[in-house]
């Protein structure tokens, strides 16, 4: 893993002048909610944090159900992978590049699945395992292979160091300001509802 660390490192440096703007990338957000929503919330996660799966499952179902279905919020997934595995990981999760969210949220919500393993070709067998069933179609080595879904992901982490100060996992942003509290449902929301 450390060596993966340094190569993400001369990555980044080597990526850094080269920041895709989001309109400019062929690779399309994972995005939910009203695009002209007042409030757009974007969440910096890594796939192997263990903190943003209880993001998904302890917070993300009451944010979706009270602000984002009811058109009030948008929310943006934005990919900070700390390792080899979460770099994979979201390679997965953008490699239908529909912006949909359903393979991140199934990923998170089945991590302990495809996390426990030392090496990442371990892991890398169980995550292909776990998608097998549930997303037949979907080409593993074609996805984690894809150097351009690859360079949109660096970019998301590239953009929230510079931009946004990111250095952990997860990191929220509210309208374009970090997210600076306790991260639980009722800090969220009594910040959202001022916004509104």
């Amino acid at each position: 893993m450390k060596k993966f660390f340094l190569s993400l490192f001369v990555l980044l440096i080597t990526f850094n002048t080269n920041v895709i703007a989001d309109n400019s990338s062929p690779i399309k957000r994972i995005v939910e909610g009203n695009k002209n929503a007042k409030v757009t919330i974007i969440t910096f996660e890594s796939l192997t944090c263990s903190h943003c799966a209880d993001f998904h499952k302890d917070i993300y179902p009451e944010l979706k159900k009270e602000f984002i279905d009811s058109g009030l919020v948008k929310i943006e997934f934005r990919h900070f992978p700390l390792d080899m595995a979460a770099l994979n990981a979201s390679k997965i999760s953008q490699c239908t590049n529909n912006g949909d969210s359903k393979i991140l949220h199934f990923l998170f919500s089945n991590q302990e699945k495809w996390v426990k393993s030392q090496t990442i070709d371990q892991i890398n067998i169980d995550l292909k395992t776990l998608l097998k069933d549930e997303y037949p179609s979907l080409d593993f080595e074609k996805c984690i292979n894809n150097k351009i879904v690859e360079e949109h992901i660096l970019n998301d982490r590239i953009e929230g160091v510079k931009k946004f100060k990111v250095n952990a996992t997860p990191t929220i942003i509210i309208n374009n300001k970090k997210f600076d509290k306790p991260l639980n449902f009722k800090n969220l929301k009594e910040i959202i509802e001022k916004l509104i």
